[in-house]
């Protein structure tokens, strides 16, 4: 943490929030009988792709775990396209059952055919929580599954703690990092129940992506945030509060539901608690003068979203959560990990 001179807000790093998460995937890795093996796919010449192939790497080596780096495509031969052999890579990895995770890194085509790799890959090894299978669980709360038959969990969970007989239902790591991030700084009232502890808060996330935004607003709105999820061309409000009186004993709705709303998005940051910007655009900027007193802004784009001068209006500035991301997914490693048989 930093705080660059006095009424500035702090500039808040990814790394501390990653390092509490360092201890307990060690923990997961030392009950493995043996290390878990992650394969990345890399399919193209992107160097923000090559870049995060390499960090995964890294990281993979000061924990322990074994990563394999598979190079297809024009990331292997340079006369080869973009993506040429990356669903056979995938196949393949579902297959050979010393491969315990898989992710791939995107973009390789966008939009509908990545969409379709994404499907291949077998939900048991699936890290990065971009299988429909997970997909559903986010959006319907669904927060614990059968990890044999990768059904529902029968029991309402009252706790962070799996059931008996089930594991979390894995979740894409850069919204769980964003919202692992919210929990270290506090917008997370931890004395209110589990499933609603975002409860008052009001938060705008810009960027509905399917990989990142859509994601994330529906997990904060499931866990009892109000949230505005701000795209090119429409505003969406997102909460599990019901509009109208609610039933005797029903405090919200089981999971969040998709509203269109009438806001600018000046009037949604005017009232947002925290405002979360994923927007691929170094031109894209939040201004500074639209948010809160006091807000929190978190940064997860790869480029500066926010102005030079967020902070001073914001109370805490996170400029990037990459290194939480890279915890998140080996976190995710360790969940599919004991579903495998190694005999």
């Amino acid at each position: 943490m930093a705080a660059d001179g006095l009424g500035k807000g702090l500039l808040l790093k990814a790394d501390p929030i990653a390092d509490t998460f360092r201890d307990e995937v060690k923990s997961s890795l030392a009950q493995c009988s043996r290390p878990p093996t992650l394969v990345g796919i890399l399919g193209t010449t992107s160097a923000p792709s090559k870049f995060y192939a390499d960090f995964t790497r890294k990281q993979c080596e000061q924990l322990g775990v074994r990563f394999v780096l598979k190079k297809v495509g024009s990331a292997e031969n340079s006369d080869l396209a973009d993506g040429e052999g990356v669903e056979e890579a995938i196949v393949e990895a579902n297959e050979d059952p010393d491969i315990d995770g898989i992710m791939v890194y995107y973009p390789i085509y966008g939009g509908q055919q990545d969409h379709y790799l994404q499907q291949i890959v077998s939900p048991l090894k699936d890290v990065e929580g971009l299988h429909s299978k997970f997909h559903y669980n986010l959006y319907h709360n669904i927060r614990f599954i059968d990890p044999k038959s990768l059904a529902p969990a029968a029991t309402s969970p009252v706790d962070d703690i799996a059931p008996p007989g089930t594991v979390k239902s894995i979740l894409p790591c850069t919204p769980l990092g964003v919202v692992k991030c919210l929990e270290y700084i506090g917008v997370y009232n931890k004395i209110l129940p589990y499933g609603d502890r975002a409860y008052g808060k009001t938060v705008t996330v810009i960027n509905r992506s399917e990989v990142v935004g859509r994601p994330l607003a529906a997990l904060l709105a499931n866990d009892g945030a109000r949230v505005f999820s701000v795209d090119i061309d429409s505003i969406q409000e997102y909460t599990k509060r019901p509009r109208s009186s609610p039933e005797a004993g029903r405090k919200y709705l089981p999971h969040h539901t998709t509203h269109p709303c009438n806001f600018t998005l000046q009037e949604c940051l005017a009232l947002s608690d925290v405002v979360i910007s994923a927007v691929p655009s170094a031109d894209y900027k939040v201004k500074t003068k639209c948010l809160k007193e006091g807000c929190i802004t978190v940064n997860v784009a790869a480029d500066k979203n926010f102005e030079k001068d967020v902070r001073d209006k914001a109370s805490i500035h996170v400029p990037a959560v990459g290194k939480v991301t890279i915890l998140m997914l080996l976190r995710n490693l360790c969940v599919p990990h004991p579903l495998l048989s190694h005999d």
